[in-house]
């Protein structure tokens, strides 16, 4: 057996809001779909960085019971106009690092900032690199992993400003969420386009696809986001971490988006198809 055909494995995770706002509900249906592990963005119809401590406890308390563990907590910080201060999303992300200790999971999604409708992207590097590395700073501190989204209508949304940011803050704890649905949605060909450029950063895979012709949001391998050619090309450097399913295939707004059981479970499967096309266990 080469090593290009031999067996990996990625470890399964997923948006458990985008099943149900109950997370004894989201745990059910994520083990269902052999899920061992769960991406926290909400519970209980809250945001996690508005969780209390004590229904952080509980969240941990159901999530043991069900034994599912926590891949990543999917926080909003630097989902925000960059011209609030510096100091605004360090103090929310000092929030976001104990809600991970309490959930046990040392890797917090982030963004890059939006910039209001009278500037253009360049003008606001500036502001995003110093609020990045603030929240590097922090993140190292507290011996946490930051992962950057690349969303549409944040400075970082392709492939080149992610560059940007990874290069310029330069930490071991700022790396890279991939996820194929977002860079469609701003033109880009995400394999072809950006793969080999961010590889180095990639520490965390977010299974999306989408619609080159109108941003659709659709199941894994049906959509323009070269899923098939990332995946493989994953398995071939080695990688044998988390793959977050974060499907959207019934809503989508700006904190999040919903699929519901069934279109969560199509998608899942779209994504073990894949899978498996190119020998990749799923954990």
């Amino acid at each position: 057996m080469t090593a290009s055909s031999a067996s990996t494995t990625f470890t399964l995770s997923g948006f458990g809001d985008e099943v149900d706002p109950n997370p004894e509900v989201q745990a059910a249906v994520l083990l269902s779909l052999g899920a061992s592990h769960i991406e926290v963005r909400s519970a209980w119809g809250t945001n996690v960085s508005e969780l209390s401590a004590e229904q952080l406890t509980e969240l941990k308390s159901i999530l043991d019971a069900q034994g599912l563990k926590v891949s990543a907590i999917a926080s909003p910080i630097g989902k925000v106009a960059v011209s609030l201060p510096v100091e605004h999303e360090v103090q929310r992300l000092r929030q976001i690092i104990d809600a991970a200790r309490t959930l046990d999971t040392k890797y917090i999604r982030i963004f890059s900032f939006y910039r209001t409708e009278t500037q253009g992207q360049d003008e606001i590097l500036e502001d995003v690199l110093t609020r990045m590395t603030a929240l590097a700073a922090l993140a190292a501190e507290a011996g946490v992993v930051l992962l950057h989204e690349n969303e549409k209508g944040i400075y970082g949304d392709t492939p080149e400003r992610v560059l940007d940011i990874m290069k310029a803050v330069d930490s071991p704890s700022l790396r890279i969420a991939w996820d194929n649905a977002n860079f469609v949605q701003v033109g880009v060909r995400p394999y072809t386009d950006g793969y080999a450029m961010l590889r180095p950063y990639l520490e965390y895979f977010q299974v999306k696809d989408a619609l080159a012709a109108n941003g659709e949001v659709v199941p894994a391998g049906q959509g323009d986001g070269e899923l098939n050619e990332t995946i493989a090309a994953l398995k071939a450097d080695g990688y044998s971490g988390f793959a977050s399913l974060e499907p959207h295939l019934a809503s989508a707004h700006e904190l999040g988006g919903f699929s519901g059981p069934v279109a969560f479970g199509a998608a899942a499967r779209a994504f073990a198809g894949l899978a498996a096309k190119n020998q990749i266990e799923l954990i």
